[in-house]
């Protein structure tokens, strides 16, 4: 709810107070020594006032003057002073007008103040009545004056009141796309800049990047100019469209964005880092800052002003509970109106909503992230449930290989041998047929456990040129449930430019499976796996980096050594598998222990240069 700290119009106004700087009083009559004695009094009640002796010089008076009084004679030589009181209140409806007359005619004095006339005086006037008169009816024109003031901030904040509840019944209703958020911001920009809302000029909005590492414009409203500002104003105020025809422009695309101020907004750009800049430290002590004539509390860069083209401007942070968000910059560029503390504590009320519609939206963004990262989880799961098959598989084939290797090759090996040994030694024949019998069974169980461990012997890769970061993701999807589950953070350091590699799509994917699965593996408690990849003439390096045990005993040089293992479980025949893959095609594999912890595994690929 916006809070209003107006004070209630005072019932009686210090006659210090009847005239603002640069108003006066004109003395309208004929009679050169009525207007003498007349102007020496005001004079010495501190009025200040001009004199004019007819119809055309008052009007002469009234174009040079900023006049709050006038005291008319009825009879001037080339008018009716009666006849002149419509005109006059037509050319400024807060002008009182006093009539001064010598016909003392009750009908006279009705008709002048039907006509608009604040008061009467019959001549000669008494300076007491004279002075007693002007005080009431100038106190009457301020106390009108101010009421009129009071009264349409009543209508602003009211208006305030009713576009803050109509944009949080937008955000509580629907989630914002970065469309709707666009047209939030918008309609918030246009009520800090519209007539009927807080009456800046412009108004600027700045937001940090994703990263909170730069402060960038982002959207601004308001003219290019001063001669534009007045063109503007005069077109909405003959067009009489109020804030809620500005709402529906915007709901409809019609709103015009001027050009310039744009510029000057995508102009706008601030390194988180810089403490010392204004719009920093406004939003990281979540403060407003004014600045006055380029004067504020801290220190103001001219950039910024020569950017603005403006030295007196507000800055108000935008800000959510767990961060910065960006700030809204407002003036007065065409008009040059001071801005006071009523101002600015309203625009802190928009700067609110803004910052609730940007954290919204953030969020909302954030969600629909992770709803298609899981998406794209689930469809890589279901197009590679294959691959993730064949790599159980090889675990499971490699795991029963290993240990027929170790149960049953040594047995089979010294029964082969010693029937051959006996075979030699013996000369029935009958026993050397049962002793050839059982050597050629042994030969056949070993070539059957041969076979077993040639089950990861690789096909010859079916070559085709693909980009390489789409392989990666992949991988990394395909282990989206595991590095959730074991609290692993995962890292991509990616160059801006995606490389064009001649592999097997298939077989390269199944490589850095294994190589992620290992770190996961690596990293039961949780940790880091972060994969960089790096770009020379010819060739790119996948890297991959975890936080893991690492290798055991440092033995990086066995660790693609068939059956090689320190895990518990498993019989070492993934790194085999992703040694041969990669050397298939033409590249290499290079494993070695991270002296922070964990492991880095570097497979190097040729590239292909692309014209």
């Amino acid at each position: 709810m916006l809070e209003h700290h107006f004070p209630p119009p005072p019932l009686s106004i210090a006659e210090d107070e009847f005239l603002e700087e640069g108003e006066m009083i004109v003395i309208v009559d004929d009679i050169p020594d009525i207007v003498e004695l007349l102007r020496e009094f005001l004079d010495q009640q501190g009025l200040a006032s001009v004199t004019a002796s007819s119809a055309v010089t008052l009007r002469q008076q009234l174009d040079a003057h900023k006049v709050a009084l006038v005291l008319l004679d009825i009879g001037l030589p080339d008018a009716d002073g009666m006849e002149l009181l419509p005109e006059l209140k037509q050319r400024d409806p807060d002008l009182a007008v006093i009539m001064l007359t010598a016909v003392t005619d009750l009908q006279t004095a009705l008709a002048c103040l039907r006509y608009g006339a604040d008061d009467y005086l019959a001549k000669p006037v008494h300076f007491t009545d004279l002075l007693a008169t002007l005080r009431r009816v100038l106190e009457k024109r301020r106390l009108s004056i101010r009421n009129r003031q009071y009264q349409r901030q009543i209508e602003q904040a009211n208006y305030r009141i009713r576009l803050a509840h109509k944009l949080a019944m937008k955000m509580n209703t629907a989630y914002l796309s970065m469309t709707e958020l666009d047209e939030i911001l918008l309609a918030i920009l246009v009520g800090i800049t519209a007539d009927e809302g807080l009456g800046f000029n412009r108004a600027f909005l700045a937001l940090f990047d994703e990263a909170g590492t730069v402060l960038e414009g982002r959207l601004a409203i308001g003219p290019g100019s001063r001669e534009d500002g007045s063109r503007i104003w005069q077109d909405l105020r003959e067009q009489e469209l109020g804030l809620q025809d500005l709402f529906a422009r915007i709901q409809r695309n019609e709103t015009a964005v001027d050009g310039e101020v744009n510029r000057i907004v995508r102009a706008l750009r601030v390194e988180a880092n810089d403490e010392e800049h204004l719009l920093i430290r406004a939003v990281r002590q979540r403060q407003s800052i004014l600045v006055e004539g380029g004067q504020a509390n801290c220190a103001v860069q001219l950039d910024l002003i020569g950017l603005l083209q403006e030295d007196t401007f507000v800055v108000v942070p935008l800000y959510s509970s767990t961060r910065a968000l960006g700030v809204i910059i407002a003036d007065h560029f065409v008009n040059q109106r001071p801005i006071d503390q009523e101002q600015i504590r309203a625009l802190e009320s928009f700067a609110s909503q803004a910052s609730l519609a940007i954290e919204h939206c953030r969020l909302y963004v954030d969600m629909q992230r992770k709803i298609e990262e899981l998406e794209a989880t689930t469809q890589e799961l279901e197009k590679n449930k294959n691959l993730l098959v064949d790599a159980e598989r090889y675990a499971a084939l490699g795991q029963m290989a290993a240990q027929l290797a170790h149960s049953i090759r040594n047995p089979i090996t010294a029964i082969g041998g010693t029937a051959r040994l006996l075979a030699r030694k013996i000369d029935n024949r009958e026993w050397l047929q049962f002793l050839a019998m059982m050597a050629g069974e042994a030969e056949k169980i070993e070539k059957i456990l041969e076979d077993l461990f040639s089950f990861v012997e690789q096909d010859k890769p079916v070559l085709e040129q693909t980009h390489l970061f789409p392989l990666i993701h992949k991988s990394l999807r395909l282990h989206f449930g595991a590095l959730k589950e074991h609290g692993i953070k995962q890292v991509l350091l990616l160059p801006a430019t995606d490389p064009l590699v001649e592999v097997d799509p298939r077989l390269i994917q199944q490589a850095l499976v294994h190589l992620i699965r290992n770190s996961v593996e690596a990293m039961p408690q949780g940790g880091e796996l972060l994969i960089e990849v790096e770009l020379e003439q010819g060739l790119v390096r996948i890297i991959l980096h975890d936080s893991g045990h690492g290798l055991g005993g440092g033995h990086t040089g066995h660790a693609t050594d068939p059956f090689y293992t320190t895990k518990m479980v498993g019989t070492g025949m993934g790194l085999t598998l992703v040694k041969r893959i990669v050397e298939d095609h033409g590249g290499s594999l290079a494993l070695e222990n991270r002296k922070e912890g964990g492991v880095r595994a570097t497979v190097t690929l040729p590239r292909v240069v692309e014209e």
